[in-house]
C-alpha cells in the first residue's frame, strides 16, 4: 500500500529537480544578459570619455611640439609622451573591444565575426577561415551577442588546446534558426567535455543558448577535431534601446 506515495513522492523529486534546473538556467542566461549589458556600458564610456581626453592630449602635444626649441632632448622627451600616449590609447580601445565588440553594434554580426576570426587567425598564425551568408542579417542584440561569444569562447579553446592548424567558423541562417559552427582540425575534446562540457566557459555558454531557447553541443568532428555548435530559434530583431 505504500507503493503509489513513493511513486508520488519519486515524480514529485523529479518535478521539484526539473523546475529548479529550469530556474537556474534561466537566472544564469540572464545574469548573462545582465553582464553584457554593463560591459557595453563600461566601454562605451572608457570611449567617450578616456579616449576622447587621451585623443585631445595628442593633439595638444603635437602643437606644443611644433612650438618647442630644436632641443634634442625636449623633442626626445616629446617623442617619449607622444609614444605613451599612442600605448594608452591602444590598450584603450583593446580594453573596450574586450568588454564590447561595437562593429557588431554598428556593422552587424558579419563585421563582427570576420574582425575576429581574422584576427585570431593572425594572432596564433592558424588558418581561420570564416562563411556567413550573402544577405545581412538583423539579429536582436542578444542573439548577435550569443553568436559571437560562441565564436569568442571557441577560438579560445581552439588556441589553449586544440593544437589546430584550421578553424572553419561559419554562420547559417534561415527563417527559422540561427546556426554558428567552430569547426577545428586539432586534437579534439576529451570525453569529460563532450559528456559534460565542464569548462565554466562553455557551461555559460550553454545556459545561456537555453535561456534564448537554443542550444549549444560539443562533439568531436569527423575524423579529427572539435566541432562547437550553437542553434537559436529565429527571431525578428527588435529596436534596442540605446
Amino acid at each position: 500500500m505504500t507503493a503509489p506515495s513513493i511513486n508520488n513522492s519519486g515524480r514529485e523529486g523529479r518535478r521539484l529537480a526539473a523546475d529548479r534546473s529550469a530556474d537556474l538556467a534561466e537566472l544564469l542566461g540572464h545574469l548573462a544578459t545582465c553582464r553584457e549589458d554593463e560591459q557595453r556600458l563600461l566601454a562605451r564610456k572608457l570611449h567617450d570619455n578616456l579616449g576622447s581626453s587621451m585623443t585631445a592630449l595628442t593633439m595638444h602635444l603635437a602643437l606644443l611640439t611644433q612650438q618647442m626649441p630644436a632641443d634634442k632632448a625636449l623633442q626626445d622627451r616629446a617623442a617619449q609622451m607622444k609614444q605613451l600616449l599612442a600605448n594608452i590609447i591602444n590598450a584603450n580601445r583593446d580594453m573596450q573591444l574586450a568588454l564590447w565588440n561595437d562593429k557588431l553594434e554598428f556593422l552587424g554580426i558579419k563585421a563582427a565575426l570576420r574582425e575576429v576570426v581574422s584576427e585570431f587567425g593572425t594572432a596564433h598564425h592558424i588558418t581561420a577561415r570564416v562563411s556567413l551568408p550573402d544577405e545581412d542579417a538583423d539579429y536582436p542584440r542578444e542573439q548577435g551577442v550569443a553568436v559571437l561569444r560562441c565564436v569568442e569562447e571557441g577560438l579560445r579553446n581552439i588556441a589553449a588546446h586544440a593544437r589546430a592548424t584550421e578553424v572553419d567558423v561559419i554562420l547559417d541562417d534561415n527563417d527559422e534558426e540561427i546556426m554558428v559552427t567552430v569547426r577545428d582540425n586539432g586534437i579534439g575534446p576529451a570525453g569529460a567535455d563532450l559528456a559534460s562540457t565542464s569548462r565554466h566557459g562553455l557551461r555559460l555558454l550553454r545556459e545561456r543558448a537555453r535561456y534564448l531557447g537554443g542550444a549549444m553541443l560539443l562533439r568531436a568532428g569527423e575524423g579529427r577535431g572539435t566541432v562547437l555548435q550553437l542553434t537559436l530559434p529565429r527571431k525578428e530583431a527588435a529596436v534596442n534601446a540605446a
